[in-house]
């Protein structure tokens, strides 16, 4: 297989309880790629993303990601897996009670970082990445949902993902912090960092073209 595909789904079926969401969804993502997966509300694009994360298990197709197969994947390994995407929600999903920075090392703490030295040196480049520099000492609801969107993508790429995976991002957001937070995607994937970007907002598709699938119909369409 190619060494540069990190996603691959061959025919696989998305489901919720009893309930198929996609079926026979095929799909393939590299390094350094951007996709966008539009749709309307409810059309399964959230699905999509919790199967590549284990938090839907995979029945039916093939399903590679970041080296796991979905299908056979143990659940001890899960959090392995995890470590490889960094995930990025609408609801920011901060802790409320600790300061940016304290988020951040929250996450590190948890995925086995030890040296405060690292700790704070990884912290710091995080938010420079994402232009949060001066803003880490401030607790979440002193930052506007422009400003906690960034904190919560500086905490997806604490541990160097391959791939980032962003679920409405800016479902939450204004048009003109929407659109500095897709042009911040779009920067990281330029930095080697694969993209899976869901949203049902055409506006941004367009301004800030990559390749789209869309979910409609129980289907995952491909856009040539």
């Amino acid at each position: 297989m190619d060494n540069e595909l990190i996603v691959f789904l061959d025919k696989i079926d998305v489901c919720q309880e009893e309930n198929i969401i996609l079926r026979n969804a095929s799909l393939q993502l590299r390094r350094g790629e951007f996709i966008y997966v539009i749709g309307k509300v409810g059309s399964g694009k959230s699905s999509l993303l919790k199967t590549l994360y284990c938090e839907i298990p995979l029945h039916k197709g093939t399903a590679l990601v970041a080296g796991y197969d979905l299908k056979k994947i143990k659940r001890r390994d899960i959090p392995f897996l995890r470590r490889k995407l960094g995930i990025v929600f609408q609801d920011f999903q901060l802790l409320t009670d600790r300061s940016a920075i304290k988020n951040l090392e929250f996450v590190l703490k948890a995925t086995g970082w030890k040296s405060s030295d690292d700790i704070k040196k990884r912290i710091d480049e995080v938010l420079e990445l994402v232009g949060m520099q001066t803003k880490g000492y401030k607790m979440p609801h002193e930052l506007s949902g422009g400003e906690q969107q960034r904190i919560v993508i500086a905490r997806a790429l604490l541990n160097n993902p391959e791939i980032l995976l962003a679920d409405e991002p800016t479902g939450n957001l204004d048009p003109e912090t929407s659109a500095q937070i897709v042009q911040l995607l779009h920067d990281i994937r330029q930095r080697g960092t694969a993209v899976i970007m869901t949203t049902h907002n055409y506006n941004i598709v367009q301004s800030y073209p990559a390749a789209v699938v869309k979910c409609e119909n129980n289907l995952l369409i491909t856009n040539s």
